[in-house]
Formats: structure tokens, C-alpha cells, sequence
């Protein structure tokens, strides 16, 4: 048997963690002195009340080796291989954590360490693929290697409302120089090789950027795989979702278009409003 576990940042909604089978290891949310679960203790608007009303960004910290031991230590009790995804390693320690806390056991043959090179739901698709091979009586080695092969394929993109959490978290290197120190910028921010990096900006209002970002993926949506796509949000107004999604629909070419809302954890650094499509790219 094999388990396939993720940290809390790869935004899967509670439905499909458990159609999938998944197992959630949360990371920390710092607000002020108050220390917070991911997805257990506290929303993300909770986290925007409280960042509003101290004008700072929450501090986000990895798991404990502590709780990442207690998490898989049921899991080898009995007999199960262990399949585990990080946020990019480039971004938290929380990679670094689970891998001591294979040493710790000393279970590096049964407990296999995924650093995504990823977020949000780009982490969310890898995890699917690894869970459906694994229902599939696929092997850890088998699940690992295709994983491997699918990261670099992963398109992980998405549009702020604000720049505000991005340049209080100093979370993207370009962000502060494409802005030029205007905030009616809406900056597309990739993900590529494990980082976060602004690619280009809109202007205007943010419902005719999400949609205008969208639609700049044509090509690419077109040529996806078409097993899945999702749209990841941070708090947005539900007729910009229904855009969103009505356009995908009208591709007529995934099989799903799923809907989540970002974590406690993403949420802290790209602030509401915030909105990305994400699949894998075709070969």
C-alpha cells in the first residue's frame, strides 16, 4: 500500500482530499505572536482582517520535524510506503523538515520526499497524478519517476489584486521593479525552476486582467493535458469565477475544470483577489 501525503500548500479542497485519499501535513501561520494550522486553525480571511488592521504581512513557517514524525509514523506501523509533497524547497523549509524526519526514522527506503518545485494547486495536480497511479497498484519508484518527468511540464501562473502581500513578504524578486512603485499594477506571476518570478503586468480593473491573463494561455490551454484544470483563487467575486470558467468550458477540452480556494499559507503572500489557472502542458 501506498500513502500519498502533501503539505497544506497544495490548496486540494477538502473534497478532493478525500476522494483522493490524501493526507494533509499543515504548515504554521504566524500572526503576531499567535501561532496558527494551516487549513485547521484559521481562514484566509481571517488572516486579511488581521493583516489589514496591523498593516503587515502574516509570517508562514514550516511543520515541526515533530509533527511531520507523528504523521507518518502510523502510516509505517502499518506496512505503507509513503509518498510525500513539499512547497519548493526554494521556498520554505518544510522539504528540508519531512527529509530529516525520514533520517530520524530511518526510513528512506519506505518514505519517498517530493520536492514539488511548485505551489497552490501546481502542487495539487502532481499529487492527483500520484494518487491515481497509486490506486492504480502503481509502485512508490513508478509514482516518483513519472512525478519527476511531469514537474517541468507543470504550468503554475497567477494574477494579484494587489501587490501589497507580495512586497510586504519580499516573495518575488522582480515584483518591486515591475511595479515601479505604482500598486495599480497586476503583475502575472510565474512559477519556474521552484521560483516565483513577475513575467508581465496588466492594467486596469482586475476582472478584465484575470480575464485577458487567461485568454493569453490560449495556445497553451488548448495543448494541455486534458485530464484537469484549476482555477485557484484567494478570495474572488463569483462571476469572475463563472467567467473564468465559462471560457474554459467553452475550450471544450478538459475533461474537469476544478475550483479551489487558496490556503492560509499562499494566502498570506499573494493577498485577495488573487486568481490562477493552472494544468499541465502538453508533450
Amino acid at each position: 500500500m501506498i500513502k500519498i501525503i502533501s503539505d497544506s500548500t497544495c490548496d486540494l479542497s477538502k473534497e478532493l482530499i478525500e476522494k483522493y485519499n490524501i493526507e494533509i501535513l499543515p504548515l504554521h501561520i504566524h500572526l503576531g505572536e499567535e501561532e496558527y494550522q494551516d487549513g485547521v486553525t484559521i481562514t484566509p480571511d481571517e488572516i486579511y482582517t488581521w493583516a489589514d488592521a496591523n498593516d503587515t504581512t502574516p509570517k508562514t513557517s514550516a511543520a515541526s520535524m515533530a509533527e511531520v514524525i507523528d504523521l507518518f509514523q502510523p502510516h509505517l506501523d502499518n506496512g505503507e510506503e509513503i509518498i510525500c509533497f513539499s512547497i519548493s524547497a526554494s521556498m520554505s523549509a518544510n522539504n528540508n523538515v519531512m527529509r530529516l524526519a525520514v533520517d530520524e526514522l530511518e526510513a528512506e527506503d519506505k518514505i519517498h520526499i517530493v520536492d514539488s518545485a511548485n505551489l497552490s494547486t501546481g502542487i495539487g495536480l502532481l499529487v492527483i497524478e500520484a494518487a491515481l497511479m497509486a490506486q492504480d497498484g502503481k509502485s512508490a519508484d513508478e509514482i516518483v519517476k513519472r512525478i519527476e518527468e511531469l514537474k517541468p511540464l507543470v504550468s503554475a501562473s497567477f494574477v494579484v489584486d494587489t501587490l501589497t502581500y507580495l512586497h510586504r513578504g519580499g516573495r518575488c524578486s522582480s515584483v518591486a521593479a515591475l511595479a515601479g512603485g505604482v500598486l495599480k499594477l497586476h503583475p502575472k506571476i510565474v512559477v519556474a525552476d521552484g521560483k516565483m518570478d513577475a513575467s508581465k503586468k496588466y492594467r486596469g480593473k482586475i476582472d478584465s486582467v484575470i480575464m485577458t491573463y487567461t485568454k493569453d494561455m490560449e495556445e497553451d490551454l488548448k495543448q494541455a493535458e486534458p485530464s484537469r484544470v484549476f482555477i485557484t483563487h484567494s478570495g474572488c467575486p463569483d462571476k469572475t469565477l463563472d467567467m473564468v470558467r465559462e471560457y474554459l468550458e467553452g475550450l471544450n477540452h478538459f475533461d474537469e475544470i476544478l475550483t479551489t480556494r487558496a490556503g492560509s499559507v499562499i494566502s498570506s503572500h499573494c493577498g485577495p483577489g488573487t486568481l490562477g489557472v493552472l494544468f499541465i502542458k502538453g508533450k
